[in-house]
């Protein structure tokens, strides 16, 4: 379970740092246009994070510790 810890934490950390900088960049821009861009990028990235630590949980639970092994 100890394994686990490292590889969640940096995707909690790393979405909620993405949702709080768009997120005060929302309410400091006026345009509607970029307010709505500006809501689906952090989207695609907390996607993208999720979809990386989905993949390293396979990774820890096949017993590939380290990514080099692959090389």
């Amino acid at each position: 379970m100890k394994k686990y810890i490292a590889p969640i934490m940096v995707a909690v950390i790393m979405i909620a740092y993405f949702a709080l900088y768009f997120g005060i960049l929302i309410m400091l821009i006026k345009s509607l246009l970029f307010k709505i861009i500006l809501g689906i990028v952090p989207a695609i990235f907390s996607g993208i994070m999720i979809f990386v630590l989905i993949e390293r949980i396979k990774e820890i639970r096949s017993g590939e510790e380290n990514d080099l092994g692959k090389y």
